[in-house]
């Protein structure tokens, strides 16, 4: 399992988690979207937009590997703005290849790509 070196571990001040420390031994818990609903609290809503602007900071457009990523975090995001970058796609693989659909991403985030960033 690859580790996003310089990632944030989690939304700063929050016990929001963005990564992992070590893989489990029943293997990477599988990535499903989960559904957002619109009466989510603020603090869920400031967490999804603090993972896609570290997202966005740390791989941009770019094809990235789940490595270390918070597979609960993630699926928050997956299927949506982030998206599966290859195929077959192994939802259960730490080595699995993600990218960010930029457009999704800025019609639901907005205030990921604004240029004080997340922190």
């Amino acid at each position: 399992m690859i580790k996003h070196r310089g990632f944030p571990g989690r939304l700063p001040g929050t016990d929001f988690q963005f990564t992992i420390r070590r893989p489990s031994k029943g293997g990477a818990t599988p990535l499903k979207a989960r559904e957002r609903y619109a009466d989510r609290r603020p603090a869920d809503r400031r967490a999804d937009s603090g993972f896609m602007a570290a997202l966005w900071a740390q791989f941009g457009a770019e094809p990235f590997e789940r490595g270390n990523l918070d597979a609960g975090r993630l699926g928050w995001l997956f299927g949506r703005e982030v998206l599966p970058a290859e195929d077959p796609f192994d939802p259960e693989s730490y080595e699995a290849l993600l990218v960010i659909d930029e457009n999704a991403a800025r019609r639901s985030f907005p205030e990921a790509f604004e240029e004080e960033g997340w922190a």
